[in-house]
Parts: structure tokens; sequence; C-alpha cells
């Protein structure tokens, strides 16, 4: 199989690092898509979209529905582009659709997403078990903060390009299955979650890149080893501003991500803020 992924296949990995960087967009403002009504997705809209998301593996939509909390939004998008499968992670709503709003009481203020604070570089679920990996994400802005709150974004087949051109064995040391380990969620004596081991890089059975990872510093086991140690620090210092391929920008109402759940993170915002996103996490990844 013609698999880029592949370290033993370099013809393909060249052919498709060519394909993937040409007129690869320079901005977030180059892969905004105008739409009416995420909840009826006109044929044209839904093309434009995945010429988008084809391209980067992520796309932002900018709707007319303004601050509109309908959820039906991110449902309905989510089916067009073959996200149905929702996980209902601990701190998600009843329908499993997460309202990230600054929380007040247990257990969300106890998770970053539901406060103010910023968070660090990741993939959504890198702490799910390898089978319950998040492969879609979609994130809709009801309301943004009157500051802050901005997301920064890299499509991880970049990372994955730029780690593999300054040394091959990055990769190898990624793709690990012990590479990347997150001590159990403890609360109050009660596990919540056990050891989450797995590699960072994992090429799935239709022969695309998934990516788990977190920039966090605490409670994070990786590889004790060598190359490990400098492959996160290769990837830790292509994750900013300096980056040619790293974009950043904040959703407003009726602005949304759709993504292969790609690296990204979140400025800190104001205290008391009527910040609220929509957020689906999809065991499904976007179908084109």
């Amino acid at each position: 199989m013609n698999n880029p992924f592949d370290l033993n296949n370099p013809d393909a990995y060249q052919q498709w690092r060519e394909q993937k960087l040409h007129d690869y967009p320079a901005s977030l403002e180059e892969i905004v898509v105008e739409i009416k009504d995420p909840r009826q997705l006109s044929s044209s809209e839904q093309r434009q979209l995945a010429k988008v998301i084809r391209k980067t593996n992520m796309a932002v939509y900018a709707s007319k529905t303004g601050d509109d909390p309908d959820k039906e939004i991110v449902r309905q998008l989510g089916i067009r582009f073959g996200l149905a499968h929702l996980d209902h992670n601990m701190c998600a709503d009843g329908d499993a659709i997460s309202s990230l709003e600054q929380a007040d009481e247990e257990p969300r203020t106890g998770y970053i997403p539901y406060t103010n604070r910023p968070i660090a570089w990741h993939t959504d679920g890198y702490y799910n078990d390898l089978d319950k990996q998040i492969h879609g994400l979609l994130l809709h802005c009801v309301r943004p903060a009157a500051e802050g709150g901005m997301n920064q974004l890299l499509d991880h087949e970049i990372a994955y390009i730029m780690l593999r051109d300054e040394n091959p064995d990055y990769i190898r040391a990624f793709e690990h299955p012990e590479a990347m380990s997150i001590p159990p969620n403890i609360v109050d004596g009660q596990e919540l979650r056990g050891w989450a081991r797995g590699p960072v890089f994992m090429r799935q059975a239709d022969g695309s890149l998934h990516m788990r990872y977190t920039h966090r510093k605490r409670n994070i086991e990786w590889r004790d080893d060598e190359l490990t140690r400098q492959a996160v620090a290769f990837l830790g210092s292509i994750m900013n501003a300096d980056n040619p391929y790293y974009m950043e920008g904040t959703l407003n109402s009726g602005q949304g991500l759709i993504c292969n759940n790609v690296l990204h993170t979140r400025t800190g915002f104001e205290k008391n803020s009527q910040r609220l996103l929509y957020r689906g996490r999809y065991f499904d990844r976007i179908k084109l």
C-alpha cells in the first residue's frame, strides 16, 4: 500500500508532501468559508468546506446564526460530514455536546476548558483509550469573550512533516506504543480513568494519520529515552507564530471550527465571562 506515513516508503511520502504543501493556506482567513445556516448546509457550501478540510484537516465557517444557542447547529453540521458518534465524556451535557463556559460547580470547575485559564497545545481526548480516540472535532461559538479566548491551530499532518523532515527517527519515537502516558484520573480517592498509554502518531486502517498529544508539563510521562526527549522538544519548538503554517484567531458569534482533531490551544480570557462555545467530540473522522 502506498501510504505516505510509512517510514519505509519515502517515495510515497515525498509525493504526498509536495501535494500537501503546495498552495497551503498562509493564514486563518484563508480557511474561512461563509455559509448561511449550518443546520441547512447547501451543496455548494458543503463542497467549499470539504475543499478546505481536504487540504488542511480543518475549516472555519462563518454563519449567519449569530448568538442563536440552538445545539442542532453542531449536531446537524456534524452529520453532514459523517460525524455522528459523539464521545459522552464526563463533563459533557446530557446530549454529549459540551457547553464550554466558565463553570461554578464541580466537577467542571476542576477541568481547564470550563475555566477562563489558558489551555496548552493538545489534541482532544489524548487521555482516551486507544479504541476511543477522538478523530473529529466541532466547535461552535455562541458568545465570544470580551477579551481573549483566542485559538491557535496547527494541522497535525504539518507537524508530522516538520518532524519527519528534521529526523525520521522522531516519527519512530512517536509511534512507539508507550511514547506518551497519562496517569489515572483520581478524584476523592476514586479512580475515574486508568492509565492512558499509547503512541503520538497512529496510522489508521483507512490510511489516514491520527495524533494524540498534550503539551502539559504535569501529570504526563514521556518514554524515558533520548530520542523521545528530542522529538518532544522539537515538536514544542514548532508550535508558535514563527511557524509559517501556524494559524490563530478568535471565533465570533455564529462562527465555528470543524476539523480532524488538529493541534489546537486557547488563550485565557476575563473572569466571569459570558463566553459560550459548544463542543462536539466524535469517534468519527470527517467524511469528504
